[in-house]
């Protein structure tokens, strides 16, 4: 098992930056990947970034592109996501996902709400 608590969520203006971080434990040494995904109101869920555990490419969803940046700490077992330029449409619930030996994102955290006002 893989748990995930996320943190760094709150209400920030368009135009500024949040740091979403994710703590993660457990059986770290079978993880593949870790992504950010997020979710509003009617809308399907949206993948952001994903980034390997340990070596491999860095993909981003086509809304953070530019923006957002994922980066992990293998150390302290922490993926974050750094947001710059936040728009309006940014706002959502965050959702930091582990896969791991078939690269299914199979375990989730509880998410952490951001909202960007105008």
């Amino acid at each position: 098992q893989v748990q995930l608590v996320e943190s760094g969520g709150g209400l920030v203006q368009a135009g500024g930056s949040l740091r979403l971080s994710c703590l993660v434990s457990g059986r770290t040494n079978s993880m593949t990947q870790t992504g950010w995904f997020r979710t509003t109101p009617g809308k399907e869920r949206e993948f952001v970034a994903r980034i390997p555990w340990t070596d491999g490419f860095i993909f981003y969803g086509d809304a953070a592109k530019g923006r957002f940046t994922i980066s992990r700490d293998n150390a302290k077992n922490v993926v974050y996501l750094q947001m710059n330029s936040l728009k309006v449409e940014d706002t959502a619930d965050y959702y930091c996902a582990a896969a791991e030996a078939d690269w299914e994102f199979r375990y989730w955290g509880q998410g952490t709400r951001v909202t960007v006002s105008s």
